[in-house]
């Protein structure tokens, strides 16, 4: 068990010039676990992803990853150091050579950098650094958003668009050539395909470009998914979710959510306005629908040209079919459930937080298990 900082003023005054040396221990080990805390985007004094700084750049983004493994060990490792270079001050002052040692076990290291205190010591070795490398490739691809929409910029510290209703144009007063240009209409298609131009897939290929380059952009890629699998699909299935556990069930970033999910969009709920969900409908919803339209129209011809294949015909007949079932899931969904809210134009207060402003949008957002049960 380490000694406290607060266990100085009881230190015998012979032992006073140990005190400096323990509040010299206490101010490193503060700045290492700051540091540590800071690098995550749910700290208020968050500035940068650690995975873009310069002082871990490699070629390559494994290689920046490896880099900053390193540095993150190098922490670990240090703050190790620092508590039982404490813990045998405390020791040596006290005479408990005898009752205790000053030895800290790794898992007790309580950096979120440190894989064994994150991920616990069960498990082999390997698997903790698997799950580092998935949960960091995660956070890459959550501070992506974060730039497509605006509240980050890879041109500028800290938070850029934080504040109710802000637009583009706030965004462009404070960063004025961005290298990486945030969404224009505050609504980011995430479909199970390249339906449309600012669909978040091309979105994040940008990114990926933009911050890592061209030259190795497939290996970079290659990287990503061998940690988390298909870009697409996690953005489809798996994004959401590890936003709203990263945010504690009060997520930023909202999803607009056909029942089935054939339709998803995101929006940041700082940039929202009372237009937003009419720019959804016409701009998106409806836009999706007349293209899924011409999709099963073409299909159907497909189906019965004769000089398709016969396993081309089947295959395009039951494409048909699946489509047919997922139009119907969109009309009814635009009918009963976004035409309306648009309409509406409902107008929320940041100051409301999400617990209150999420529910009216009823069955327009992807449902959060426990949203009500979580504490504000």
């Amino acid at each position: 068990m380490a000694f406290q900082s607060g266990d100085i003023e009881r230190i015998p005054v012979a032992e006073a010039a140990k005190t400096e040396g323990v509040k010299a221990l206490t101010r490193q080990a503060v700045l290492i676990t700051r540091s540590d805390w800071d690098a995550f985007e749910t700290s208020w004094e968050f500035t940068a992803l650690p995975l873009l700084s310069p002082d871990h750049r490699a070629g390559t983004l494994e290689a920046t990853y490896i880099a900053l493994r390193a540095h993150w060990q190098s922490m670990t490792d240090e703050m190790q150091r620092l508590e039982e270079e404490n813990n045998r001050i405390f020791i040596d002052a006290y005479g408990l050579q005898d009752e205790l040692t000053p030895e800290v076990p790794i898992e007790e290291i309580t950096l979120t950098c440190n894989p064994a205190y994150r991920y616990g010591v069960k498990g082999k070795e390997g698997e903790r650094e698997t799950r580092l490398r998935a949960d960091t490739m995660a956070e890459f691809l959550s501070y992506a958003v974060g730039c497509m929409f605006g509240r980050y910029s890879l041109d500028a510290p800290g938070l850029i668009l934080a504040n109710q209703g802000e637009t583009l144009a706030d965004y462009l007063s404070r960063v004025s050539e961005p290298s990486f240009l945030p969404d224009e209409d505050n609504v980011i298609p995430v479909l199970d395909a390249d339906w449309f131009a600012d669909d978040i897939v091309d979105r994040f290929r940008k990114f990926l470009r933009v911050t890592f380059g061209e030259a190795h952009f497939r290996e970079n890629l290659a990287f990503i998914e061998a940690q988390i699998g298909d870009i697409r699909k996690y953005f489809k299935r798996g994004f959401y979710d590890d936003h709203v556990k990263r945010y504690k069930k009060r997520p930023i970033y909202w999803m607009f959510s056909s029942p089935k999910g054939t339709f998803q969009a995101l929006i940041y709920m700082h940039r929202y306005r009372p237009d937003t969900v009419s720019v959804l409908l016409n701009d998106y919803l409806r836009e999706f629908i007349r293209k899924l339209e011409a999709e099963r129209a073409r299909l159907e011809k497909l189906s019965d040209d004769p000089a398709a294949t016969q396993t081309q015909r089947t295959k395009a007949l039951k494409e048909v079919g699946v489509i047919a079932k997922q139009l119907a899931e969109l009309e009814e969904w635009e009918r009963e459930v976004i035409f309306p809210l648009a309409q509406a134009k409902i107008e929320i207060d940041l100051d409301d937080g999400v617990k209150r402003n999420y529910p009216l949008f009823g069955a327009a957002l992807k449902p959060i298990k426990g949203l009500e049960a979580a504490d504000e």
